[in-house]
């Protein structure tokens, strides 16, 4: 037998065995499902670190909510908007930020938006935190200095916006007012900071208006708080904020 006839054609690479090698094309080629998955797998989060990530948010939600309460300094927007309306009603604050709450989760159904456990433990958590905080800092600092009072009011802008991209980054479920942000972000595709500082100003305004609180402290929330969220969500939500 010629050996011609049993030997590669020319310019064919063989493997150890003789055998004609797979073009390079071929072999290094994936199927279009593992390249989709490789490209669009999201980053998976342990269940522990979820649930922990998003207790420790609610908590951390809670405590910079109260420093910003006892730093005299301007309220929150949603909380000039609550004191607005309490004034304008007489109804009770707590009624009033139930009252909110359900109004704003009525503006899920046309976001499609879906409570989930972290919903609920949001305002489980939040409104057990906020009063023992504001009593450990009326027994601290009873009445803030002006340091004292900005220190808490940006320390409580700080930690408010770190803890909401925690707890919004478990994707367990968003709060009210949070899952009106991930909504707007989701339907427009505009960047979480705009949505927030959008929602942020809006609020403000119709609380002013209506007479609720304002300090420099408000207009610093306003605008500072989504960058913060922003930010640390490339850390704390590794699959995104938004479905």
């Amino acid at each position: 037998m010629d050996d011609k006839a049993n030997a590669p054609h020319h310019g064919c690479m063989t493997t150890t065995t003789g055998r004609p090698a797979e073009p390079a094309s071929e072999t290094a080629a994936t199927s279009p499902e593992q390249t989709a998955e490789q490209g669009a797998r999201p980053v998976p989060m342990r269940p522990v670190r979820r649930g922990t990530q998003l207790l420790l948010g609610l908590v951390g939600f809670g405590v910079a909510t109260a420093m910003m309460l006892h730093s005299g300094q301007g309220a929150m927007p949603w909380a000039v908007l609550d004191q607005g309306i309490v004034d304008r009603t007489g109804l009770a604050y707590g009624w009033v930020v139930l009252g909110i709450g359900l109004l704003v989760m009525l503006a899920w159904i046309p976001l499609r938006q879906k409570p989930g456990i972290g919903t609920v433990a949001n305002i489980i958590v939040i409104s057990l935190v906020i009063d023992p905080t504001l009593w450990l800092l009326e027994r601290l600092l009873p009445t803030p200095a002006l340091a004292a009072g900005t220190g808490l009011a940006l320390g409580g802008i700080v930690l408010l916006g770190v803890s909401t991209a925690a707890y919004v980054g478990a994707r367990l479920g968003p709060g009210p007012r949070d899952g009106l942000m991930t909504g707007v972000v989701q339907l427009t595709g505009w960047p979480v900071w705009l949505v927030k500082t959008v929602i942020e100003v809006t609020v403000v305004v119709l609380g002013v208006l209506l007479g609720g609180t304002f300090g420099w402290a408000t207009v610093v929330f306003a605008f500072g708080v989504g960058p913060v969220v922003q930010i640390a969500a490339r850390w704390l939500a590794p699959r995104g904020l938004v479905g």
